[in-house]
């Protein structure tokens, strides 16, 4: 399986490809003015065709090196959501990079594949699939998407908060890899926080509290407040209770809480070493992780009432790099009552999905978006 970031770099003055996949990764911020280092690709859309052309004629060459006129059938994931114009430009840059035949599936029906789920069958399944782009999220049955919600938060936006972060902190500026290996060494979520007033969230038994003035039978005692069912899950079999919890404090998953970096200081203009630890990553991301966690909640809140109990049997499955993030699980199990399971190799799990639909094309058809337009 070929593995490479999608990262190209061009020589600006030839016009010509310097480097493509990691070779051109490692150039990100170390390249002179006229070699530009780009990603075609942003939140999971093409951002500059031309680029993306080139980037995939290359990976083509490099996943058929002995054939040189090598024109396959290439299964695209795009996020759910994706607009016809955004569909029409991942197939011509596929078909001009020399494909024989391109198919769109969307991310969280490959991720489910590429889990293992049983995508064909009449029961509910849930995944959660953190890019690098956008996170999908997404109730799948009888190889179709029940409901999905896609938000344009993945790692990129974590390394850009990283970058912000220790840019607001430290006066020091991080250049994108270096945010990115702090995001893999240290990256760790916050456990979650009971918070006073539960508006907006999952809550079980959730009631309204007695306003001034309003009186018991008795006059002088305060009513009983009435319950009120709205934002009731029904994926919480009990409340919990209502003790007083110390403020949240990063989990300590990981024998390595600190490490030092590297960057420009805005002050002096020199470079300059900090140490950062694993909680200012966890605080820089923390707004990032609970715009995934909304998401889960938003889609659950959207689930057919015959779908909930396969849910509650099955649980969530997580897929994609930013599921590899220390704590994730255990803080999105907290906020939804749900077990959560990591899959065995979340990075691969939409290209392995993506890949068995082209081995197994016949019988796995109705899982690919339709195809309107033919070339």
């Amino acid at each position: 399986m070929l593995n490479e970031p999608s990262v190209i770099a061009i020589n600006l003055h030839k016009n010509t490809v310097v480097a493509v996949g990691k070779a051109a990764k490692r150039m990100v911020g170390r390249t002179p003015p006229h070699i530009a280092t780009i990603r075609p690709l942003k939140d999971g859309v093409i951002a500059d065709l031309d680029a993306a052309e080139r980037m995939l004629r290359l990976f083509i060459q490099k996943a058929h090196p002995s054939r040189f006129l090598a024109k396959p059938r290439i299964v695209v994931a795009v996020p759910s959501g994706t607009t016809s114009i955004e569909q029409r430009a991942v197939k011509e840059a596929a078909y001009e990079a020399g494909a024989r035949r391109v198919h769109i599936i969307e991310e969280p029906m490959a991720a489910a594949i590429g889990a293992g789920l049983k995508v064909g069958e009449a029961t509910g399944n849930m995944v959660v699939d953190i890019g690098g782009g956008t996170t999908e999220v997404a109730i799948v049955s009888m190889s179709g998407v029940v409901v999905a919600k896609s938000v344009r938060v993945g790692g990129d936006e974590l390394d850009e908060a990283i970058v912000t972060h220790i840019k607001k902190e430290h006066a020091l500026l991080l250049g994108e890899r270096t945010a990115e290996r702090l995001k893999i060494d240290l990256g760790m979520v916050r456990a979650a926080v009971p918070e006073a007033d539960p508006v907006g969230r999952h809550r079980a038994g959730l009631t309204v509290p007695a306003q001034d003035g309003l009186l018991g039978p008795d006059g002088d005692e305060p009513a009983e407040p009435a319950p009120a069912p709205r934002g009731w899950n029904p994926f919480r079999s009990r409340p919990k209770p209502e003790s007083p919890a110390p403020a949240a404090a990063p989990r300590s998953l990981d024998p390595k809480t600190s490490a030092p970096v590297r960057g420009r200081d805005l002050v002096s203009g020199l470079p300059k070493t900090a140490t950062i630890s694993a909680e200012q990553i966890s605080e820089a991301i923390e707004d990032q992780v609970q715009a995934i966690i909304d998401a889960v909640q938003t889609t659950l809140d959207q689930c057919p009432a015959e779908l909930a109990g396969d849910l509650l049997d099955n649980g969530i499955v997580l897929t994609g790099g930013g599921a590899l993030l220390r704590g994730l699980p255990e803080r999105m199990g907290e906020a939804t009552g749900m077990p959560i399971r990591l899959v065995d190799k979340p990075l691969y799990s939409v290209a392995l999905g993506a890949g068995r639909c082209v081995e197994r094309f016949q019988a796995m058809r109705d899982v690919l978006l339709p195809d309107w337009s033919r070339r």
